[in-house]
């Protein structure tokens, strides 16, 4: 696990990985950036108080509570941009690190698309149903454990579709749920910190490509 996760760190910051990493944070950025200017727009069209102070108090208002939607957002949807991207990233740790060992096959752009964005949904809503625990102390650990399951679930069997169908890629991570949960921990620890959180999606994908190849071998 260890040697995978420094590897995969190794991957994200190389030259052949940083233009995707550069291309998933710019779009989530884009997005955000988008969305605030929009959001703002609306506000000031439809908020006519009889007191200057109170429009402003309410774009003001509106800004902060769009900026900590970004925080917490910023980690699903930069994961919905990175599957955009996963075949690439796969792609090229395999041909760095196992170049001798049969090459994945592309998941089709639709396939690909439709995983994305079911996978946000689903991070989503958990991520909001956990929400409310923060308050209560137990949050924070409820939210890792969580993400950790979905993050294992979801990127080791994308890694793993691209060598076999899904019921088999669904069987091989059931097989070892407890070594991809374990693993999956320290990437969703890095949903929680700002910033770093919006490499998420792109080290998950490199780090379980190297778990799945050595859940492989070891299966052999």
């Amino acid at each position: 696990m260890l040697k995978s996760a420094f590897r995969a760190l190794g991957d994200l910051f190389s030259p052949e990985f940083r233009s995707v990493l550069f291309k998933a944070l710019g779009l989530t950025i884009a997005l955000f950036i988008a969305v605030l200017i929009i959001a703002e727009m609306l506000i000031a069209s439809f908020t006519h108080f009889s007191w200057p102070w109170a429009d402003r108090l309410v774009e003001v208002g509106t800004g902060l509570a769009l900026l900590v939607a970004f925080f917490f957002l910023m980690s699903p949807v930069t994961a919905a941009f990175a599957g955009l991207f996963l075949d690439q990233i796969a792609e090229r740790v395999e041909e760095r690190h196992y170049p001798l060992d049969p090459r994945g096959t592309a998941l089709p752009a639709s396939r690909a698309m439709l995983i994305s964005i079911q996978f946000f949904i689903v991070v989503l809503v958990v991520n909001l149903a956990v929400l409310p625990m923060v308050f209560f102390g137990v949050g924070a650990f409820v939210l890792v454990a969580a993400n950790a399951y979905l993050i294992g679930r979801e990127y080791f069997e994308m890694v793993a579709m691209r060598h076999m169908p899904l019921e088999e890629a669904r069987m091989l991570r059931k097989e070892n749920s407890p070594t991809v949960f374990i693993a999956a921990l320290l990437p969703a620890f890095m949903t929680i910190v700002p910033f770093l959180n919006l490499a998420v999606p792109l080290f998950s994908t490199a780090y379980f490509t190297h778990l799945f190849k050595s859940v492989q071998a070891s299966s052999a």
